[in-house]
């Protein structure tokens, strides 16, 4: 099954991050846009701050932390980081939510 969690260095540690349904809707409305927009956003380098840290902190809970704590893991390690820093995880962490994690074979 694809699932989109995928395993990243983040902060302190690795940490599993993933985009389920229901953190892509939270997501679109944190970020007033759609997933692929966003995407598109990353990629394109027009891209708001709130864009990374929102993906990141939004992950982090679909990935199995507790909402407080992804909100004190992203406030650190992204908000009192330079926003370039987290910008290849936060397009890392979209694009297995749309598409599935890299080493996922479709079908399983």
């Amino acid at each position: 099954m694809r699932d989109a969690r995928i395993e990243q260095p983040f902060g302190d540690g690795v940490y599993p991050f993933r985009l389920g349904y229901g953190q892509i809707t939270e997501l679109q409305e944190k970020c007033d846009c759609g997933p692929m927009r966003l995407l598109s956003r990353l990629q394109s380098g027009d891209w708001k701050i709130e864009d990374v840290f929102e993906t990141v902190r939004i992950g982090l809970i679909g990935g199995g932390m507790e909402p407080k704590e992804a909100l004190k893991l992203a406030g650190r390690y992204v908000k009192d980081r330079p926003p370039l820093e987290n910008h290849p995880l936060a397009l890392a962490i979209v694009f297995a939510g749309l598409a599935g994690a890299p080493d996922e074979t479709v079908g399983e």
